[in-house]
């Protein structure tokens, strides 16, 4: 996603890459210009996660590298670690310092395991 920005300096970025004026995008979240005003420049904190997807499909960029920019985790998230919170804060803590090639192998074989377990 690039250097270290803030959430709002990152979505004023964005908004001004694709040439959409304030109004236009507060519009198209549904938020008040203002608010994004103040958002954009890190006055306000993140909005809500419905905002945040709405803002992630607008520039058409990953929904979770947004989110975890805005300090948030998605809410399908939550609750899948909620199901099982042992197992999986264990799971992430192993996993902490892998390779982004290395998660991804490990979630293919996830997959795989749970396509096996399905025919079970």
């Amino acid at each position: 996603m690039g250097a270290i920005l803030k959430f709002g300096a990152y979505v004023r970025q964005k908004r001004e890459q694709r040439e959409l004026g304030l109004r236009e995008m507060a519009k198209i979240i549904g938020v008040s210009p203002t608010y994004l005003s103040k958002v954009e420049r890190d006055e306000f904190s993140p909005p809500a996660e419905d905002k945040v997807l709405r803002i992630a499909e607008v520039f058409d960029i990953d929904a979770d590298e947004l989110l975890a920019l805005a300090g948030k985790v998605s809410s399908d998230l939550s609750e899948i670690i909620r199901e099982q919170p042992r197992e999986l804060a264990s799971f992430l803590r192993t996993v902490k310092g892998l390779s982004a090639e290395d998660v991804v192998r490990l979630e293919k074989q996830a997959e795989k395991a749970k396509g096996k377990s399905k025919r079970n």
